[in-house]
């Protein structure tokens, strides 16, 4: 399907934030609303998946990240990637560009919603900020951050910090956001939420 940028109708408010900062709960919970979401690592997951996209995967970094059943194996990838800043940039060149055709025909698809949401990590690496109406950053503290990544991916500090460096700061995703949301106490940050999608609704 060919994709008309011009035609696209809806509103895209685009949600990003560190690893930690509980961007997804939030996506997941707008998502309750019946707000159509876009969750880019759910999707690229996904996408990863696809038969072509495994090839060049394994084409790029050996046998030695599949299972058994010559699947890729997401923890081996991520112990290669994370650890080798050129072969993460290469893994993204493959993957991005297929997520980002998935990701133009799921917004041609939820065309004559008033607005969609966009979730991603590199919102503003990736470009993709371009074509938000608004940016929503979520945040939180470093050490909580850091101590919900442990107990989600049953990892070390080190390991966590070595991720948090190949990211940008917050400060630079906040002085480019439309609101910044702290998400310390998810039902708080629930509020806030509620407080930008009713703006959002009566604009």
């Amino acid at each position: 399907m060919f994709f008309d940028k011009t035609k696209i109708k809806t509103k895209v408010v685009g949600i990003t934030g560190g690893i930690g900062s509980g961007k997804s709960a939030i996506a997941n919970y707008i998502q309750t609303k019946g707000i159509p979401v876009y969750i880019s690592d759910v999707e690229a997951k996904k996408v990863m998946d696809f038969p072509d996209v495994v090839e060049k995967i394994i084409f790029l970094l050996g046998k030695e990240i599949t299972d058994k059943s010559n699947n890729i194996d997401r923890k081996k990838l991520a112990e290669v990637v994370f650890n080798d800043a050129d072969k993460l940039k290469q893994l993204n060149s493959i993957v991005h560009p297929e997520v980002k055709k998935h990701y133009e025909n799921w917004l041609q698809e939820n065309n004559n919603n008033p607005f969609v949401v966009k979730e991603t990590a590199i919102l503003f690496e990736s470009g993709s900020y371009k074509d938000c109406a608004i940016i929503i950053n979520i945040t939180a503290p470093l050490e909580t951050r850091i101590q919900r990544v442990i107990e989600r991916d049953k990892t070390t500090k080190e390991k966590v910090l070595s991720r948090i460096k190949n990211q940008i700061t917050d400060e630079e995703r906040n002085s480019k956001s439309t609101f910044v949301v702290e998400n310390v106490d998810l039902e708080l940050a629930k509020n806030k939420i509620d407080e930008i999608l009713k703006t959002l609704s009566i604009q």
